[in-house]
């Protein structure tokens, strides 16, 4: 069963406050959506992994020639307004079933419950190797 990864984005979207800025019960109904939609992607084996990702201001670039000490800045993308947000890994039946579970990724809700919109990238996992020891 081919494997997807969902990138969600952030962009701004359809909300334009950071999440600090949003009240706590738009907060609470952000994170039960998400809940809610990992427990049934769970129950029905699709879901792989489910990662949320820190704070983008927290990201590091690392840069090397192999020889000598590496550069580490800071951010990911500075002249950037979207940034990775977080990824589902799914294993579902088709391509449609993939884009299914993204569409409702990007309809979780903001402040006064409306959908975020957040773009969600989907890409089929050509090889998945496991390391994890």
């Amino acid at each position: 069963m081919p494997r997807y990864l969902l990138m969600v984005n952030h962009d701004g979207g359809a909300v334009e406050e950071p999440m600090d800025a949003w009240a706590p019960e738009d907060i609470a109904a952000h994170f039960d959506y998400y809940a809610a939609l990992t427990e049934e992607l769970v129950a029905s084996g699709e879901m792989v992994r489910f990662t949320p990702l820190a704070d983008p201001r927290l990201a590091r670039i690392v840069r090397s020639d192999g020889v000598s000490a590496p550069v580490v800045t800071d951010g990911p993308y500075p002249e950037s307004k979207e940034v990775l947000a977080g990824f589902n890994l799914v294993e579902v039946d088709s391509e449609a079933r993939a884009l299914e579970i993204a569409a409702r990724i990007s309809a979780v809700p903001g402040p006064g419950g409306i959908p975020t919109r957040q773009p969600v990238e989907v890409r089929q996992v050509m090889t998945d190797l496991a390391f994890d020891l």
